[in-house]
């Protein structure tokens, strides 16, 4: 949720924990992250607003004991497609998220023509 950027701005220290669930695996990073709403990667990403990067400072094997076996079976249709309209989730058109949705929101867009 777009919420957790603010967190970023307040402490921008992160801990990601990657999962390849095809073949039980988990790595874990440690790192800086840093936001950019004019990175040159942001045109690889329909509809992307910003990009979030992370200065990796430690990157660690962690234990794939309890990770199940999975396989994708389809993507999310909120998933972002450069050929296709992207759906408004049901958690932004909640009234308490209505505050922090930026400008050009689909979702906020939607909610002004509704008032």
């Amino acid at each position: 949720m777009y919420l957790s950027l603010g967190n970023l701005l307040r402490n921008p220290q992160v801990g990601l924990l990657f999962i390849d669930f095809s073949r039980p695996k988990r790595l874990r990073v440690n790192g800086i992250a840093s936001i950019d709403e004019a990175d040159p990667l942001l045109a690889e990403y329909p509809e992307a607003q910003l990009v979030v990067r992370v200065r990796a400072r430690d990157v660690l094997p962690n234990c794939s004991r309890y990770v199940h076996r999975m396989e994708l079976v389809e993507r999310s249709r909120f998933v972002p497609h450069a050929d296709l309209p992207t759906p408004v989730p049901d958690w932004k058109r909640r009234e308490w998220s209505h505050d922090v949705l930026p400008e050009g929101d689909p979702a906020r867009e939607e909610s002004t023509l509704a008032d």
